[in-house]
């Protein structure tokens, strides 16, 4: 086995996904080497040639263990794709990186989410708030990270960044471009979907990316078991992103309600409604995520003014001409 020093690759799950993407970007900025799996190697490889792809499927543990040989981190963000039998596939992708880390050294890098919470603890989330889910997602998230911190036990080293709701460039799956804007076309209107005055937690990518860069440059120093929330863009009365759309595209677009009445009827045909629906909980309630520990650690948190973070996904989007 190599010694953490002498080697700088990153074995990235996910890679074609909005978070693996960004994450693999970052690493390849900052100097590592990107390794990623994918089920069409050939295919991912015609789209982002820089990337040493392997052939192979998360859900088998050989499949992962043979693309991580030689690798001192695995990023976990491979997810199945248009929420699809998430509750059969999430858990044994993860083991397949376990069984990995365990074979080869290597850091596990998880980027978490506000659904291994309840609204039992909102208003505040820390990194220790108790962990009450009310959906079937969020139980499973529960379960993602009490595997990977019983992983530790067996000298596996595990990073968990924790943030908000996603936007930005190629974001793939997120509010902002599958909810309140439509893409391909001038933003006129926006659909919300919290309440007036409700606060909520965004987070755009390139920062959250940033951040796990600047934390895996240091993952020795950290616990076997590090988790760490973001602040990201706190929404304080759901006004914030709507109003940069409108200084972004120099109008002030009309707010139209999400059709949140819907759902039970749309969710049966389609999986993602069904899990928006599940989610709505987080819309309801203020829910802020507290990042002093995060600070403490990197001094700072990296932030992208608002205005541009949204320009930048709205020119992603082919929302900005």
């Amino acid at each position: 086995m190599l010694n953490e020093t002498e080697r700088k690759i990153a074995l990235v799950l996910g890679a074609t996904g909005g978070i693996g993407g960004a994450v693999a970007k970052r690493l390849a900025e900052a100097g590592w080497a990107i390794r990623a799996l994918n089920r069409n190697a050939e295919k991912a490889r015609r789209a982002e040639p820089a990337y040493d792809w392997r052939q192979g499927d998360a859900m088998s543990k050989s499949d992962v263990t043979k693309a991580a040989e030689g690798a001192s981190l695995i990023v976990h963000a491979v997810n199945p794709p248009g929420y699809r039998n998430w509750g059969e596939l999430v858990l044994p992708m993860l083991d397949s990186t376990i069984a990995a880390a365990r074979a080869t050294g290597a850091t596990i890098l998880l980027p978490g989410t506000i659904y291994n919470f309840g609204p039992d603890v909102f208003p505040v989330l820390r990194e220790d708030s108790p962990q009450n889910p009310i959906t079937s997602k969020g139980k499973i998230r529960v379960e993602l990270e009490r595997r990977l911190k019983a992983a530790t036990d067996e000298d596996v080293r595990v990073l968990v960044v924790r943030a908000g709701d996603f936007f930005g460039p190629d974001a793939a799956n997120n509010w902002f471009s599958q909810g309140m804007v439509q893409p391909g076309k001038p933003v006129k209107s926006v659909v919300y979907p919290g309440r007036t005055g409700t606060g909520h937690q965004w987070a755009y990518l390139p920062d959250v990316a940033e951040t796990m860069v600047r934390l895996v440059e240091i993952r020795d120093q950290l616990p076997s078991f590090a988790v760490y929330h973001m602040e990201g863009i706190w929404d304080a009365d759901g006004r914030t992103l709507i109003d940069a759309i409108g200084r972004v595209v120099s109008r002030k677009p009309k707010v139209w309600s999400f059709p949140w009445w819907a759902m039970p009827l749309l969710a049966p045909f389609v999986p993602l409604f069904k899990e928006l629906r599940e989610m709505r909980y987080i819309w309801t309630e203020p829910l802020r995520m507290d990042n002093s520990k995060l600070v403490a650690t990197l001094g700072a948190e990296p932030r992208t003014p608002v205005d541009t973070a949204v320009r930048r996904t709205l020119e992603s989007m082919g929302c900005l001409g």
